[in-house]
């Protein structure tokens, strides 16, 4: 299994890597999209779609990334839609933990469909829309949810059940702990001091998600990263509550060792809008 992992994983450092530091952003905004609709025809697969619809899904994703493209929403701002988009997902995210793995059938299949559909589009949007501002500033982004994933990892084990009782969701994901939480927001606090300081040193003619937002006042800055800290683990609960009540481990068997494209980016469906959000609202 960890042979496979590691295949997997070379395989597509050897993908993205090239397209991301590619001088323009076409390129990376191409493998973004494959993956998005990859993630759409997944997301077919676990509201019950048959093959055909789960395809249709997945190109649908696609057509709606390459319209956008076409209209060069990449390269606009767009605060009122990234303040929409965030606002849903804090409301949503909080609705679906509270209604738990029983409430998602009753959701109504169109509903589910239509809203994954639009919560991958709005991914991609922003994710290419952070790699049109700076490779710098989009890194950093994604930085935060490997670093809070990592440190709630670690912390949680090490600390797991030693200072509450309780876990985080028990009917959800049994072993993700408060604890864990924890240390994943410390985590991405420190990831975001030393980002600054090295915004700072280095004098980045594009500055980092967390140098745009530290000119705002030292206040935004800590409160914005445990935020997003916050929301990463509401995005991969939601994902687990939907896997729970699909009846599957993974998304997909895509990435071998690794699951499936929806496993890995997870945290980032409602991060890259929300880290959008936060630096329209700043620059408004």
């Amino acid at each position: 299994m960890l042979k496979q992992r590691i295949i997997t994983a070379l395989i597509l450092l050897a993908i993205l890597l090239p397209a991301l530091f590619y001088p323009a952003p076409g390129p990376f905004a191409l493998v973004a999209m494959v993956l998005i609709g990859a993630g759409a025809w997944e997301w077919g697969r676990l509201n019950a779609c048959a093959q055909a619809g789960s395809l249709l899904l997945g190109l649908t994703c696609v057509v709606l990334c390459m319209v956008s493209w076409r209209l060069d929403w990449p390269d606009r701002r767009m605060p009122l839609l990234w303040t929409i988009a965030g606002g849903a997902w804090v409301l949503g995210g909080a609705l679906l933990l509270r209604r738990g793995v029983a409430g998602w059938p009753l959701i109504p299949r169109s509903v589910r469909l239509m809203g994954g559909l639009v919560a991958l589009w709005l991914a991609w949007l922003a994710v290419v829309q952070a790699r049109v501002v700076g490779i710098n500033f989009l890194l950093s982004i994604l930085a935060l949810v490997w670093v809070a994933d990592i440190s709630a990892y670690f912390a949680g084990r090490a600390l797991g059940g030693k200072f509450t009782r309780g876990k985080l969701a028990p009917a959800i994901s049994p072993g993700k702990s408060w604890e864990g939480v924890w240390g994943g927001m410390a985590g991405v606090l420190a990831l975001a001091s030393v980002w600054v300081w090295a915004d700072a040193t280095s004098q980045a003619v594009v500055p980092s998600f967390y140098g745009r937002l530290s000119l705002h006042g030292g206040w935004l800055l800590p409160i914005a990263v445990l935020f997003m800290a916050a929301m990463s683990v509401v995005g991969d609960l939601v994902e687990s509550l939907i896997k729970r009540s699909a009846g599957v481990k993974d998304s997909s068997g895509l990435l071998p060792g690794h699951g499936g494209i929806l496993d890995r980016v997870d945290a980032l469906l409602p991060t890259l809008p929300l880290a959008m959000m936060l630096v329209s609202l700043g620059q408004s």
